[in-house]
């Protein structure tokens, strides 16, 4: 099974609707969800192929200030039992 890359980042709270608003401009390159609320943090799920695209983005908000702590991290769907 080929699955997407997985990133996690911290939003800053004010400038969530204009980071999801651009991101969702940009046709399937990944989907992006609010994982901690309370936190602002949020998980994408971005193709393969796509990465470097996403994380060409992901640098322009970083250098924006919106965008914080941005992790490459193991998905969280490849476990069996982290899917119930």
């Amino acid at each position: 099974m080929n699955l997407c890359v997985y990133y996690q980042a911290h939003v800053v709270p004010q400038e969530a609707w204009f980071f999801v608003g651009v991101l969702r401009s940009f046709e399937h390159l990944c989907f992006d969800r609010t994982l901690e609320k309370e936190r602002s943090i949020f998980e994408f799920f971005v193709p393969s192929e796509l990465e470097a695209s996403f994380v060409h983005l992901m640098t322009y908000f970083q250098n924006r200030g919106i965008v914080v702590d941005l992790k490459k991290l193991p998905n969280r769907l490849a476990d069996a039992q982290a899917v119930v």
